[in-house]
């Protein structure tokens, strides 16, 4: 076994290897970028050493870098993580040369499952289930309109060397083959510096489950079940779960057994994933293999009962599987959401800044059954910087059956606290919400489908309005207590706390009344009586406790004389004031936003790349006005409609804030 390894890698991935390094008794070195600096990886591994400025091309993806600080620092195998140099055969061809270890698969096998076409031939002659397609060269487009008629449309035409949803097109009929097959080379050779592309059947209401394979190098290979990983927002996974709720023992059957049989052909090593799309009537094709841990790596764990990077480490160390097919079982279910630094109701717009409050629900394990898991690697009072991915944590839960894991997803991101910068936990709520969800009808259009106009925000039904304004009552009522014992008072002139309270939220009054008890309040609202039972105390910003029998999380925060309250994927501003208070508030003129449709404003924080216009100059709709990059990509800022350019207040290489002018017209 290794004395000492390195990570190749960065943020919550990082830091995941180190907690299984550190058990396993294995010393480890991080590597970080100027941005890094001051990471959570850096401070969790035992040495750590500078590569680099912070863009990962001059740093963590140069890989003379990574081997020069296993040089240093005496580390006898990496473990790349996912992304960077995971996949890169150069990389592990050179650690090698050097008689470093690789901690995953060999050469041949990361070059064969790299190449989509090659992938798909090697998997077809493997006895894999494929799409029909075509995977030769394709000359230009018309030989792509050719090709896709032959085929039936609809069709979906994809870079060979893509990732990421970059070179991927759809297309229903003749002229978007043409324009598809124009877009995705030119977005491939962009992209990846190879143009290639090729053409499959693009199947309908698709689900993406994928096979979790493990194999060491005395050739033992199993398959440890599924995932479902349906739920994707341009082609990204946003929540995965395991085992999936679509498939039957049959097929989960065949599916692992055609994933060894893949693994088997080229003779892989470590863990890996071989991709399936799946149609309504579970007939499953092969998409493609990933040859490294993937992200949604711990739902496999939470219902196998196994820790995929100390595998990972033993097979690279030489060692043999220590269970056959056999022994592998699945018990229960498990969650996984994604929380990014991203504004949902801004079309997902990444965030940058720094994290000035943290606090991710306990890890733990609950009476009933249910488990709480956290894979991160920020920090309170840490950065998310624009230079790298915005993810923030992976919220993992368990629970004994999907009913049990989607209701501890709820409660562990209601009590997910992030201030400072934007994040997308009330969408992931959201959708723990959606009835479709719960259900089980996924596809990889279910985004897309369930919220067709975007997110924006969560209206919560009756049932949950009047328990969260039940609490905010609850609130107002304790600091009105607490107002009411202010020292100075006149005798027998003291401030009484009334019982009576009207709430108002989203332009409605809720009359209410508010009588305190020992251990909470009963609350009167909406003809309702509501028994709310809480050790909340004031200036602590999440409320425990139950309310009319059943327990809540709520994220509670006084904000000027509102209540800012989080609950079930629903953000909402409420006042509580007197029934005198609430009247002379209604005749209070109401005080318009400033009218900013003049300025061109920043969407998100970032680096202004170029500046397309000038002062006086004349632009029309949808004409390219600034650029602005953030989280290594590139944002077009585009007229709404045509008029002249009074004023431009930054110029290029300025570094923006969310709403920050640019630039005015007349």
């Amino acid at each position: 076994m290794f004395s000492k390894i390195l990570i190749a890698n960065r943020g919550e991935i990082a830091c995941r290897v180190i907690k299984t390094a550190r058990r396993m008794g294995i010393r480890t070195v991080a590597v970080y970028s100027e941005a890094d600096a001051g990471a959570l990886h850096v401070e969790m591994a035992d040495e750590a050493v500078a590569i680099g400025p912070a863009p990962s091309a001059q740093s963590y993806l140069v890989a003379d870098r990574i081997i020069e600080a296993c040089r240093r620092t005496g580390a006898q195998a990496v473990h790349p993580g996912y992304g960077f140099l995971s996949e890169k055969a150069e990389f592990c061809e050179k650690l090698k040369a050097d008689g470093i270890v690789f901690i995953g698969p060999d050469v041949h096998a990361i070059g064969a499952m790299g190449d989509k076409i090659e992938s798909k031939k090697l998997a077809k002659a493997a006895g894999v289930s494929t799409v029909p397609g075509y995977l030769g060269v394709i000359a230009d487009d018309a030989e792509a309109v050719a090709i896709a008629r032959e085929i039936g449309y609809p069709v979906m035409i994809k870079a060979s060397a893509g990732g990421g949803g970059k070179g991927m097109r759809v297309a229903w009929n003749d002229a978007e083959a043409r324009d598809g097959f124009r877009s995705a080379t030119n977005e491939a050779r962009s992209s990846f510096a190879d143009d290639r592309v090729f053409i499959e059947k693009y199947i309908i209401d698709p689900r993406h489950i994928e096979i979790q394979v493990l194999a060491d190098a005395h050739g033992n290979c199993v398959y440890l079940g599924e995932r479902e990983c349906s739920i994707q927002r341009r082609h990204q996974k946003v929540i995965e779960e395991a085992p999936s709720p679509f498939l039957d023992a049959a097929t989960r059957r065949a599916m692992g057994e055609q994933a060894v049989a893949l693994a088997k052909a080229v003779q892989y090593r470590s863990a890996g994933t071989v991709e399936f799309i799946v149609d309504k009537d579970r007939n499953f094709y092969f998409l493609e293999m990933n040859t490294r841990l993937q992200v949604e790596h711990p739902v496999t764990e939470m219902i196998t009962g196994l820790d995929l990077v100390e595998l990972m480490i033993r097979v690279a160390a030489g060692e043999t599987l220590p269970f056959t097919q056999q022994d592998v079982t699945l018990t229960g279910w498990s969650m996984e959401a994604r929380v990014y630094a991203e504004e949902p109701t801004r079309n997902f717009l990444p965030s940058t800044g720094r994290v000035i409050r943290y606090r991710p629900p306990a890890e733990a394990t609950h009476p009933d059954g249910t488990v709480v898991r956290v894979d991160t690697g920020v920090y309170e009072g840490g950065e998310i910087s624009m230079f790298y991915d915005p993810m923030v944590a992976k919220l993992i839960t368990y629970g004994p059956d999907r009913a049990a894991a989607i209701r501890a997803m709820g409660t562990a991101l209601d009590g997910f606290e992030i201030r400072g910068v934007g994040h997308n936990i009330s969408f992931l709520a959201a959708v723990m919400q959606k009835e479709r969800f719960r259900d089980g009808r996924l596809s990889t259009n279910f985004i897309a489908e369930e919220f067709p106009d975007g997110f924006h925000g969560l209206t919560p039904d009756p049932d949950t309005l009047r328990r969260v304004l039940a609490v905010a009552l609850f609130c107002q009522r304790r600091l009105a207590e607490r107002d009411g014992m202010v020292s100075g008072q006149v005798c027998g002139h003291g401030r009484r706390t009334t019982d009576n309270w009207m709430a108002r939220c989203n332009g409605e009054n809720h009359a209410a009344a508010v009588h305190p008890h020992d251990h909470g309040a009963t609350v009167e609202i909406g003809g309702e009586t509501l028994d709310v039972l809480s050790d909340w105390e004031l200036g602590h910003t999440l409320w425990t406790g139950t309310v009319g029998g059943r327990p809540m999380v709520v994220q509670v925060e006084r904000q000027g004389i509102r209540w800012k309250l989080f609950h079930a994927g629903a953000a909402l501003s409420v006042e509580v004031l007197t029934a005198r208070t609430a009247d002379l508030a209604g005749r209070m003129p109401v005080k318009l936003p400033p009218d900013m449709s003049k300025f061109l404003l920043s969407p998100m924080p970032g680096l202004l790349v170029t500046v397309a216009v000038k002062e006086g100059d004349k632009v029309e709709a949808g004409q390219e006005l600034a650029v602005v990059e953030a989280m290594k990509m590139e944002n077009i800022l585009r007229a709404d409609a045509a008029g002249t350019v009074k004023k431009v207040y930054v110029q290029k290489g300025a570094s923006l804030s969310v709403d920050e002018k640019i630039m005015e017209f007349e």
